[in-house]
């Protein structure tokens, strides 16, 4: 099969690195793969290293109709067997359209969870054979919006667990934070943005920080609220508690080298984050929201409370804190089940079976 891939987002997140991923397994499995994205963006030079055929068209979100008219025009030429059109930034609307024109079946993926009215998801979603979503908590949030059983996969994103396998420098990682061997430090890794609830975290600590002074918290992401939470976790005296790291590329080579990853999201479409800590053997403590309910197991692979409650969080971590044998088991077996359920490769199978099943069907087979 030769498939063209749209991805529009300009950084380089959890969804375009899953783009790559699911590229890559395709190449591996003997299939034609084209990536259309925005020049200088993100995920271009990612794939470039990777040798992934791309193809440059600038996007200006969902109304530049120039856009989709260029990338009609490409897709006349290249003649794909199957669009996937990845992110919502002109890549949903604008690239099922210009699929239609150019009268190529598409699939788009869906990664977020929140709602939109019933009539902008019917115009979005109406060009798309299939619309993939990346969890059961979106798929639902589809089906309320109108989607029909019949259009909807759920396909959920992968890890990389071999990427966690190596056993970096821990001490030198710490020394770099200003961490020492016997504290305790939990991992946030996010948007610093208002979904991700760190307001929740930043109080859950203040509560905790004078039983527990062995507890140190870094935080990775950007975001608009940085000045804002900043503010609350010096208010709070977290000033030798808490440290902001920013975005760091790293993160993945030296995550495991933390205790605890605290997922505080108050809503996610699956919680890549999570996925990643749990294949580098972490626990993870988090609200019991959206898609994160499905890559945290609660009690197995760490431990959900209900949303927006600081004090219950508080207590969570607490636990793992007082009980190093329930955290490192837990640890455990989320690389366990990111290695059975979260693989690379079960994620790359599925969508190429939804693919032939879109093609059958075009053939009317």
């Amino acid at each position: 099969m030769k498939i063209l891939h749209v991805e529009t987002g300009r950084h380089f997140l959890g969804g375009p690195q899953q783009v790559i991923y699911l590229i890559k397994a395709l190449r591996e499995r003997g299939h034609d793969n084209i990536l259309v994205c925005p020049p200088d963006s993100g995920i271009d030079s990612v794939a470039r290293q990777a040798e992934i055929r791309v193809q440059n068209l600038f996007c200006a979100g969902d109304l530049d109709l120039p856009f989709g008219y260029r990338l009609a025009q490409f897709l006349k030429d290249e003649r794909p067997d199957v669009v996937h059109c990845h992110s919502r930034r002109g890549a949903d609307v604008l690239g099922g359209l210009a699929a239609g024109f150019a009268d190529i079946p598409a699939v788009v993926s869906r990664r977020v969870d929140n709602a939109e009215m019933r009539l902008v998801a019917g115009l979005r979603y109406r060009p798309f054979r299939k619309v993939i979503a990346i969890s059961e908590a979106i798929a639902d949030v589809l089906r309320d919006r109108g989607i029909e059983d019949t259009r909807l996969e759920v396909i959920r994103s992968a890890v990389d667990v071999d990427a966690f396998s190596a056993t970096p420098d821990c001490a030198q990682v710490r020394a770099e934070f200003g961490l020492a061997l016997e504290h305790f430090v939990i991992a946030a890794a996010g948007q610093l943005i208002p979904r991700k609830g760190h307001q929740y975290l930043l109080q859950a600590i203040a509560d905790l920080k004078d039983r527990y002074p062995q507890l140190r918290v870094v935080i990775f992401g950007e975001g608009y609220l940085n000045n804002q939470l900043r503010a609350q976790a010096s208010s709070l005296g977290l000033g030798n508690v808490v440290q902001f790291a920013g975005f760091r590329e790293d993160l993945d080579a030296s995550i495991s080298c933390f205790d605890l990853l605290a997922h505080p999201a108050l809503a996610e479409g699956l919680g890549v984050a999570a996925l990643k800590a749990a294949a580098a053997g972490l626990p993870v403590v988090g609200f019991a929201a959206g898609g994160v309910v499905e890559a945290v197991a609660h009690g197995e692979t760490g431990l959900l409370v209900e949303p927006e409650d600081s004090d219950a969080l508080g207590t969570a971590i607490a636990r793992l804190v007082d009980d190093p044998d329930l955290a490192a088991g837990l640890g455990a077996a989320g690389r366990e089940r990111m290695q059975k359920d979260f693989s690379i490769a079960t994620m790359a199978d599925k969508h190429v079976a939804l693919y032939e099943a879109v093609l059958s069907e075009q053939r009317g087979t």
